[in-house]
């Protein structure tokens, strides 16, 4: 597999392991259409450093997030964003000083932003469900890089698409040559993705014009075309299917007066069929057979009903999406609606976001954008639980300081409803709880910051340990017990804590191991082979005691 080499890889590839987790502070709740200081909600809206921010969410949401959109700077060399490599902003040129070191003064523009998106997409790779798909936009300025990053993070094999999103119908007049008229969307899923495809257009619908007692229909050959659609390619998909004419009867077994049909290729050689001898069987009543007029011979279709068992009719997404909708004026024009303001640059369309979230969620998904701009995928959420009465749950990430004057404040405003008079728009309700970035959990010289709420801490080490979200056991200093194996974390603020035997004499949970985390160890070490005891201290600076 080919990979791409930049100056500062080797100082990135593993960062995300070394970014410090720091905690989200919860400034306020908006439910029931105001501000609360004390409700919670699932929703979040949080402002900072996205890496950093990323990884803080890596307790409770690693391996959750059903379905990740982000719209990170294209780094056309224009752009006013935090890590404007033309302009070297001094965020990014602090940062690389500290990561990369003293190569990051030879980094092309290129290399800055290869720099600052690897370490992004490795922790929404861990972030990302088995089950999950994650959803870039960009354009030529990136998108060969991006795709070999994205190759390199998620696997070849997980690549689904680059699929071309129509943002401007007349094309951008100062673009050099070519008048470009689109931006790319890749696609990516993390392993076991399966999509739900998209809502049949309008127009599809006037192929469906036969009908019997379930519907109306269309007939589709049940042969294979394309592709590995030989006899020799899947012999298994080749075999004789009977019609009796005069009695109307369809079997895989053979009858006196049947006709025997197989599916053959133009060229007159064997091919095979859509679906193996149980699915066929199983979906007899979907099959019909009739005469093809221009060969004048028989030859066996599938019914593809336009609603069946009231499920609605949906079909895979192209790979080419055209339509006001997506366009960029439609984004501008939905968000000045809403904040009657265009001082956003290109937000998005709320209805290209929703066109992702239909293939990739289902009504109780978590959906992340740790790009959140102006708060378009939270609006595409909401709008959607409107819709089909969900619970699909958001976290957005905003690192610039607009976070609460215009990424919050417009979902606030779609919770509530926005317009006047005939263009009012109705509320979808829900709510969200806005956090910021707190402290570390480490300080810079190692030790644990114990200024940090305990209930953090344990949450942290418990991940640390586990890989799950924490949930407080009423037995003291437990943190859990996975694969027979109990954690404990013995820790008081104000005070030292030893293991030793008038420890282990309080512990009730039985287990094949244990892991004690504690600021001494006074057991003998028979004692710890016999209880299979592992011992770890806790870093913290005990010489104020």
């Amino acid at each position: 597999m080919p990979t791409l080499n930049w100056i500062g890889k080797e100082k990135v590839i593993n960062h995300h392991q070394d970014v410090p987790y720091k905690t989200l502070e919860p400034q306020y709740t908006f439910t029931n259409g105001k501000v609360s200081k004390t409700a919670t909600s699932q929703n979040k809206i949080i402002h900072g450093d996205n890496l950093e921010a990323l990884k803080s969410l890596l307790p409770e949401y690693e391996g959750k997030i059903k379905c990740i959109y982000i719209d990170p700077p294209y780094n056309t060399g224009n752009e006013g964003w935090v890590y404007n490599d033309n302009v070297s902003d001094p965020k990014l040129k602090k940062w690389l000083g500290q990561v990369v070191g003293k190569e990051s003064e030879d980094l092309s523009r290129h290399d800055k932003w290869l720099c600052m998106m690897y370490p992004r997409l490795k922790l929404l790779h861990k972030l990302l469900a088995n089950d999950g798909a994650i959803f870039i936009s960009i354009d030529d300025n990136e998108l060969a890089n991006l795709k070999l990053i994205c190759d390199e993070i998620f696997g070849t094999g997980n690549f689904i698409s680059n699929i071309a999103v129509v943002n401007n119908f007349k094309g951008r007049s100062d673009d050099k040559f070519i008048a470009s008229a689109h931006e790319s969307l890749l696609i990516y899923k993390k392993r076991d993705f399966e999509t739900n495809g998209v809502s049949l257009p309008e127009e599809y619908s006037k192929d469906y014009k036969l009908k019997d007692n379930i519907g109306n229909y269309r007939l589709l050959g049940l042969r294979k075309r394309g592709s590995n659609s030989r006899q020799i390619d899947r012999p298994n998909l080749f075999y004789p299917i009977y019609f009796s004419e005069k009695e109307n009867l369809i079997s895989l077994e053979k009858t006196e007066n049947s006709l025997e049909i197989t599916p053959k290729l133009s060229n007159g050689e064997n091919g095979n069929w859509r679906w193996g001898k149980e699915t066929f069987i199983k979906r007899l009543d979907e099959i019909e057979v009739k005469i093809v007029k221009t060969r004048n011979e028989y030859d066996v279709f599938q019914k593809d009903y336009l609603n069946k068992d009231g499920d609605e009719k949906r079909i895979k997404p192209k790979s080419f999406w055209h339509g006001s909708e997506f366009s960029s004026e439609a984004g501008t024009l939905q968000l000045k609606s809403i904040l009657n303001s265009k001082e956003f640059p290109t937000p998005k369309s709320i209805d290209l976001i929703e066109y992702c979230l239909q293939q990739a969620t289902d009504k109780n998904s978590i959906i992340l954008d740790s790009f959140a701009g102006s708060g378009t995928t939270a609006h595409a959420v909401l709008n959607l639980n409107k819709q089909d009465g969900g619970n699909r749950k958001f976290i957005l990430v905003e690192m610039e300081d607009y976070a609460n004057t215009i990424t919050s404040e417009r979902v606030k405003r779609v919770i509530n409803g926005y317009g006047e008079g005939s263009k009012a728009i109705e509320g979808t309700g829900g709510d969200f709880t806005y956090y910021e970035l707190g402290e570390p959990l480490f300080l810079d010289n190692g030790f644990l910051n114990e200024d940090i709420a305990l209930d953090k801490i344990l949450e942290y080490v418990w991940y640390s340990e586990a890989k799950e979200p924490f949930n407080k056991p009423k037995e003291d200093y437990l943190l859990g017990a996975k694969n027979d194996t109990a954690y404990y974390f013995y820790y008081q603020k104000d005070s030292i804590t030893t293991l030793d035997e008038s420890f282990l004499r309080s512990i009730k949970t039985k287990a094949c191991q244990y892991i004690i985390y504690a600021d001494n160890c006074l057991l003998d070490q028979s004692i710890m082979d016999k209880y299979n005891i592992v011992f770890k201290k806790i870093p913290r600076d005990i010489t104020r005691f």
